[in-house]
């Protein structure tokens, strides 16, 4: 008998319902903590510059935390482990508004724990998303935490600049701190379904498995590396066109806003072709839409430009997340989702930085064009690493 294909209400049972309120809860955090690091050192003796200090060293703890923690994950009590971390993290929020006067260096420390603690847990409740629901459901659901995401990532700015500017600038920092405690009580609640990992997983058998997944990890600093020039380089090409920069903020809000139903769309069909092929063709169309904004006049060719690359960025995240899933064993999903949390990091670090090699030597349209051959470059190597493992797997 056929199995029915999964609908968004099938979702809606109690262990997804608890699971959605701890990917909310332990999401706000990353997306608030840049900002709020910002905010938190505007009016110390060191401003802006410490503020962007600690918020790259928030980064950086992320990007080193995620795999060496989510490596971890494979050897089972998961959610101990991700509610620790949660734990951890949320004592260094918490602590970063107390130690205000403290020595540069004390801060940097605490905003590095605070984004490394707690950096297994994007790719762990992934892992233990897919594993709570049944292999035909598991697109859709992959879905609902792209939507999940980029709804975050559209609210959390505002609310970092309310919080900072009429209550306390450490008022967002607690309540990151908050969030994080209460997904770590979230994730007690949450069944944690056997993962039946085979006898002979040595720590290097492991290892070579989560090596096997560079390509899918690739992409994901490609889908970063776009993500990080439609953010930063935004402004400075509104200004060039002499449009207020104020504009900047809607615009990504929208453009978070459309990734969310671009994501939610995704899981309302089976789509053809593999995950591997659709991730790379909505990478292509991602980057095409993005280079628009270069060419198209004033706000409405920008926020075209904008919303339509949106609605392809949320295609390619969940799709190389399923082409993940695919590719390597059952027992180092958590571990490689880690992985490919840390690898986007690096390409958002280092397009940042080239984007403003780029501001300064050319312009914004020059910048933008930049991050879209780099997304280019590490699409087209992907590809033909894939292509490459599929024909050697099928000899």
């Amino acid at each position: 008998m056929p199995v029915p294909p999964s609908r968004y209400r099938d979702l809606m049972t109690r262990d997804l319902m608890l699971w959605a309120l701890v990917a909310l809860a332990s999401k706000a955090p990353v997306a608030m903590a840049p900002l709020a690091l910002v905010f938190l050192s505007r009016q110390s003796p060191g401003g802006y510059t410490l503020g962007a200090g600690l918020a790259s060293a928030y980064v950086v703890g992320e990007v080193v935390g995620a795999p060496l923690l989510g490596a971890r994950l494979v050897r089972g009590r998961a959610r101990r482990q991700l509610a620790v971390g949660l734990v951890a993290g949320a004592v260094c929020f918490g602590a970063l508004p107390l130690a205000g006067s403290a020595p540069a260096p004390v801060l940097v420390a605490l905003a590095f724990l605070a984004g490394a603690a707690p950096a297994a847990c994007p790719g762990g409740t992934r892992a233990l998303l897919t594993r709570l629901v049944a292999e035909e459901a598991v697109p859709r659901a992959l879905s609902v935490e792209a939507t999940l995401t980029q709804v975050v990532w559209a609210t959390t700015p505002g609310l970092v600049v309310v919080l900072a500017l009429q209550l306390h600038p450490g008022a967002p920092l607690v309540l990151a701190g908050v969030l994080a405690v209460v997904a770590a009580f979230g994730l007690a609640r949450l069944p944690e379904p056997g993962e039946s990992p085979p006898t002979a997983s040595s720590p290097p058998a492991v290892g070579r498995a989560l090596l096997s997944g560079w390509p899918v990890y690739l992409t994901s600093a490609a889908a970063m590396a776009m993500l990080a020039t439609a953010e930063l380089v935004l402004p400075a090409l509104l200004e060039e066109r002499q449009v207020p920069v104020g504009w900047a903020g809607p615009l990504l809000a929208a453009f978070a806003l459309v990734s969310a139903a671009g994501a939610f769309c995704y899981g309302l069909r089976s789509w053809p072709g593999s995950p591997r092929a659709q991730s790379l063709v909505f990478l292509l169309l991602t980057a095409g839409c993005l280079s628009l904004i270069t060419v198209l006049p004033g706000v409405p060719g920008i926020a075209l430009g904008l919303l339509l690359a949106g609605v392809f960025q949320s295609g390619a995240m969940i799709t190389r997340n399923l082409s993940l899933r695919e590719q390597l064993p059952g027992h180092t999903h958590a571990a490689a989702y880690s992985v490919m949390y840390a690898v986007g990091g690096v390409g958002y670090s280092l397009t940042a930085s080239l984007s403003a090699l780029a501001l300064d030597r050319a312009g914004p349209s020059t910048a933008i064009l930049g991050g879209v051959a780099v997304t280019l470059l590490a699409t087209v190597v992907s590809a033909l690493a894939e292509g490459r493992s599929a024909r050697e797997s099928h000899r």
